[in-house]
């Protein structure tokens, strides 16, 4: 039997994937979460073999999750599930020690066969995303000019932005100056397009 623990915070798809799972044969569902922020007290009282972790979650993202739980629970194989099958997101896992990163969009039968691979100590993931991710490397951007993009991308304006983060307005300029340069956009909207088309706007 293998041990999965299924992390979701959608409702009706983590009660589905729990249903079809618990009806397999060689897998047992062994917890069912909603929050990433709930991960941590369940591997320490129960270690699933297998972790199907989506990236988007209430409390602590998925990503977040996965690097922690490489030194906290090494012998948990994680299994990514998630709309976010982008390279960028893809690069993220697999710097967080993930074995494998499927899309939602993915088939049961895929899923099924996914789980059983991790679990046998292979990594997963589509190909072509993987070569992408791989060619496309990490995000050239620091963590700080990811976070004013990112707000940016949320609609906050420079004023906006400079008061939530305690910043004068000429360093916001001066952030967003080197993330065009970065980038090569030629502008705000161009550089939010293609940090989000690389999955760098996540977490």
């Amino acid at each position: 039997m293998i041990r999965v623990a299924v992390v979701e915070d959608m409702t009706v798809l983590r009660e589905a994937l729990v249903a079809v799972l618990g009806s397999v044969p060689d897998i047992q569902v062994t917890a069912a979460l909603s929050r990433g922020d709930q991960v941590a007290a369940l591997v320490q009282q129960a270690p699933p073999e297998v972790l199907l972790l989506d990236v988007e979650l209430p409390g602590r993202d998925g990503l977040t999750v996965a690097a922690d739980l490489r030194t906290t629970a090494p012998r948990t194989r994680i299994l990514m599930l998630s709309v976010l099958d982008r390279p960028g997101v893809v690069h993220q896992a697999l710097a967080a020690g993930v074995a494998g990163f499927l899309p939602k969009g993915v088939s049961m039968d895929r899923l099924l066969d996914a789980i059983r691979r991790v679990h046998a100590g292979e990594s997963v993931f589509p190909p072509g995303l993987l070569s992408t991710a791989l060619r496309r490397g990490q995000n050239p951007l620091t963590p700080r000019e990811t976070l004013v993009l990112r707000l940016m991308a949320d609609g906050d304006s420079a004023k906006e932005v400079s008061r939530r983060l305690g910043l004068v307005a000429g360093t916001v300029q001066n952030h967003m100056t080197r993330v065009l340069h970065k980038l090569g956009a030629r502008n705000k909207v161009e550089a939010i397009r293609l940090a989000t088309d690389n999955g760098w706007l996540t977490g």
